[in-house]
């Protein structure tokens, strides 16, 4: 079998951390994701995924769980929404949450998008869109749908400035006021330690937007709805994770806070 070649820049590669993450997920023997998509696509990609090791590729799974729960609870809201991923990556969340009503379009630089393109196909609902989260001409294509809209960017604003994120989030708001938007944040403590983390020991990217407190970022105008970590997901969703997460998360968090109460997932209102 001929395998894909990866040629992507240092930030975009970071999206094989979480595709592997989710690989060996689906292969565990309980599994919180199951996603058997990605066992596929890491066995079609020629990497070395090896390199990847450490708690960080659990991290990832929590992580994309937490957002899926956000997205759950819109689509239970309205059925026919349109959800746009922000830094799609190979994230296949428009496929594992699709419930047959709902728009989704997932946004990416081009040579991700080049990638992502190997192994997944626009549909009547779906669509890929290569593009920047600074950009707005793909906004008029994601308006078309009509609403309401739900943005869920996953480890993805924490690579930009802080003067980036603040252009994407008033971006985005002047263009879709009103709606909702769900991404995370790291605080210091988690920055300073990117270095130890030993998933980024195999990679140059490192991220730069250093938020300690989402309650801050309502001085842009957004109103913050909900703020999770590892130890605080959804009530319910970590019912049937293993049990060294379901538990063991909530220990560190009082054994080492700082490491686990330091990165957090948000829900926002966006003004309008």
């Amino acid at each position: 079998m001929n395998r894909e070649d990866v040629q992507l820049g240092d930030v975009q590669e970071t999206l094989l951390i979480p595709l592997y993450g989710r690989a060996r997920d689906a292969k565990a023997r309980k599994p919180i994701l199951g996603d058997a998509t990605s066992v596929e696509l890491v066995a079609q990609i020629d990497y070395d995924f090896t390199k990847f090791t450490g708690p960080s590729l659990a991290g990832s799974v929590l992580r994309t769980a937490m957002f899926d729960a956000w997205v759950r609870e819109f689509l239970d809201q309205h059925p026919a929404g349109t959800v746009i991923e922000l830094g799609a990556g190979l994230n296949n969340r428009s496929s594992r949450l699709d419930n047959g009503t709902a728009h989704w379009f997932d946004l990416d630089l081009p040579d991700t998008m080049a990638l992502r393109r190997k192994f997944f196909d626009d549909s009547e609902r779906t669509t890929m869109i290569a593009g920047s989260v600074l950009d707005t001409d793909w906004f008029e294509q994601v308006a078309a749908t009509g609403g309401p809209y739900f943005f869920v960017s996953e480890a993805v604003l924490l690579y930009l400035g802080e003067a980036e994120v603040r252009t994407v989030i008033e971006q985005i708001a002047a263009g879709f006021p009103g709606h909702r938007m769900s991404f995370d944040t790291g605080g210091r403590a988690m920055m300073n330690n990117q270095d130890r983390n030993a998933v980024f020991k195999a990679l140059p990217a490192r991220m730069t937007w250093i938020c300690d407190d989402p309650h801050d970022l309502e001085a842009w105008g957004l109103r913050l709805l909900d703020s999770r970590t590892f130890a605080t997901p959804q009530p319910g969703l970590a019912d049937n994770w293993p049990w060294r997460y379901k538990y063991g998360m909530p220990i560190m968090a009082r054994l080492v806070p700082p490491v686990i109460k330091s990165y957090k997932l948000n829900l926002f209102d966006l003004p309008g």
